[in-house]
């Protein structure tokens, strides 16, 4: 398989134009705007649309309009962004609809920095908008991921008829990796007899809205709505582990920080600490399965995170809180080296779990 440098960004839009995405709106923002930037060229050469909304609001509704059409589309954005769409997100959640949201996450609160952060974790799975909704969350952790896990995010936004998020953060979006496109394979096609694609008298206009002014009505739809997202949950979960075979304590570390982690637990390793990785690559639905088999068995879990501490409440929903659960953090841009975890876990295996 033929093998190019890209960038993170560049990874993820061409992997959404071999996925048969031809529109694209959006707005730039550091550090995303190469994913833009890349689709305003090769759109248009594909005949597809690139269109740079004047906002991030308007950006998120034209989505909202064509996958109502039944186009497959991504937009993407960084985490203030994110948080412009969030009612558009919430709209397309509630009319049932498909699309692709990039998140290159940067520091904040607020306008804050532009380097690499995992602090819209919370934003990403639990309040991407208004209402009971969730979205699809998977989390990349090279730049291969970055073009492997965006058509996948295509095919179980398609499959499930909701939002899907890639959560990546600066680093991957800016670093640049060997990738190949080779093997991500032909896209699934999905039937949308319920696209508003035009009736030519041949069957009943489709509807496409999410209101619902009858409470007893928006209950029903909230249920079963939430039917499916069961399905997922059961059926979708992706995690990676590494060394946990024999492991005594388990780092739980998504995306780049995972690649950071794995240095420190070779350093661990080399001391005689058995320390092993679970890397969830769905954020939503989280894979507590694989957390939840070690609750009985090791020492304790380190959540290693970019933000001050989101990742953790999962490990500990998943494990019970039946070993302790602590926190490796850096914030506000600044990313982790891996003698810093590696302190971490040497001060756990000693019994120091603050």
């Amino acid at each position: 398989m033929e093998k190019v440098l890209m960038k993170g960004n560049e990874a993820i839009a061409e992997a959404a134009i071999n996925a048969r995405c031809l529109h694209f709106f959006g707005y730039p923002i550091t550090p995303q705007t190469e994913i833009a930037a890349y689709m305003s060229r090769r759109l248009p050469k594909l005949g597809g649309v690139y269109l740079q909304a004047e906002s991030e609001i308007a950006s998120i509704n034209m989505v909202l309009g064509a996958a109502a059409a039944g186009a497959r589309i991504m937009t993407s954005s960084s985490s203030p962004g994110i948080s412009l769409m969030s009612e558009g997100i919430s709209y397309i959640a509630g009319c049932d609809l498909p699309c692709v949201i990039v998140n290159i996450q940067r520091g904040g609160p607020g306008l804050g920095g532009i380097q690499p952060s995992q602090a819209d974790y919370f934003q990403a799975t639990r309040s991407s908008g208004h209402g009971d909704f969730h979205s699809i969350v998977l989390a990349p952790n090279s730049v291969q991921e970055m073009a492997d896990l965006t058509g996948v995010a295509f095919d179980l936004a398609d499959k499930y008829r909701m939002p899907a998020m890639i959560l990546g953060d600066g680093i991957l979006g800016q670093m640049m990796e060997p990738v190949t496109l080779d093997g991500i394979g032909e896209p699934v096609t999905y039937d949308k007899p319920w696209a508003t694609t035009g009736t030519r008298g041949a069957r009943e206009h489709n509807i496409i809205n999410s209101l619902i002014l009858k409470p007893e009505g928006l209950e029903q739809s909230n249920f079963k709505r939430f039917e499916r997202y069961a399905i997922i949950k059961r059926e979708e979960q992706l995690h990676e582990e590494y060394l946990t075979d024999d492991a005594d304590i388990i780092i739980a570390a998504y995306g780049a920080a995972s690649r950071v982690s794995k240095n420190a637990i070779k350093m661990v390793r080399e001391r005689g600490i058995k320390a092993g990785l679970i890397r969830p690559i769905t954020l939503w639905p989280f894979p507590a399965e694989a957390f939840a088999k070690f609750a009985d068995r090791v020492k304790g879990f380190i959540s290693v995170e970019m933000s001050m501490g989101q990742l953790i409440d999962d490990v500990k929903l998943s494990t019970g809180q039946k070993r302790p659960v602590t926190l490796c953090a850096r914030t506000g841009g600044m990313v982790h080296t891996p003698e810093e975890i590696a302190k971490k876990i040497m001060a756990a295996d000693k019994g120091e779990w603050q």
